[in-house]
């Protein structure tokens, strides 16, 4: 099966409103389905889309979770957020090097890592790197729910988890990526709840095994050509 693709949009500027879904810059552009469940979770398939664009200085996202069963308790950069109600971003910028893991759980808290062997093992993974604080304090994060919601939310609820990654961040583990506009990068995205009520795991580009930690499964991100800047005056 030819793996799955989406075009990233160019624009001017950052958004102005990160979580308006339907706003300005938002409106406009498409969003791409995290709707593959690996069948070991529970039936809560949470309707959850994405809509990604592109700056010269970076990558904007934005995801809608229409949710149930929802709980936040990791607070603290690098906690394990996954275990709550969780949307990740995972990109390998350049096919001879690593890949990054961007999780944030529906409160704002981010886990990222920079990984080059994702071969488990009791501490992690076989090689892989930790972004540092100074690192995650790059990673813009907005949040429409409070930073810790317990008891588990159960009736259903409307989400959105914002963030913009400088290019310059990838930039300090990959190296020099050059002109965005035209390339490819491999990737996938997520939805998760490993400690809810109703665990769940759905991805993007569906994955072969209970393990979103598989490069062989990500789909394409292609970054649509920058657009022309217009002269003034």
């Amino acid at each position: 099966m030819p793996p799955k693709k989406f075009t990233i949009a160019h624009i001017a500027l950052r958004p102005p409103c990160p979580l308006a879904w339907d706003g300005a810059t938002w409106g406009d552009l498409p969003s791409l389905p995290i709707d593959q469940f690996r069948p070991e979770g529970s039936t809560h398939h949470p309707r959850t889309r994405v809509k990604l664009a592109w700056t010269s200085e970076g990558l904007c996202g934005l995801f809608e979770v229409l949710d149930k069963y929802v709980r936040c308790t990791r607070t603290h950069f690098q906690d394990d957020v996954y275990k709550d109600s969780c949307v990740e971003l995972f990109l390998r910028p350049k096919a001879e090097n690593g890949y990054f893991n961007f999780e944030f759980n529906c409160g704002g808290t981010l886990l990222a890592s920079y990984i080059t062997d994702p071969t488990r093992t009791e501490t992690g993974f076989k090689a892989f790197t930790r972004l540092s604080p100074v690192q995650g304090e790059q990673v813009e994060v907005f949040h429409s729910m409070p930073k810790v919601v317990a008891p588990e939310l159960r009736e259903e609820t409307l989400w959105h988890l914002g963030f913009f990654i400088p290019f310059g961040l990838l930039e300090s583990c990959v190296g020099p990526l050059g002109p965005i506009g035209g390339q490819s990068w491999r990737a996938n995205l997520y939805k998760c709840a490993d400690d809810s009520s109703h665990p769940h795991w759905g991805a993007w580009s569906p994955v072969d095994a209970l393990n979103f930690h598989l490069p062989h499964c990500f789909g394409v991100l292609d970054f649509a050509p920058q657009m022309a800047t217009q002269p003034s005056g």
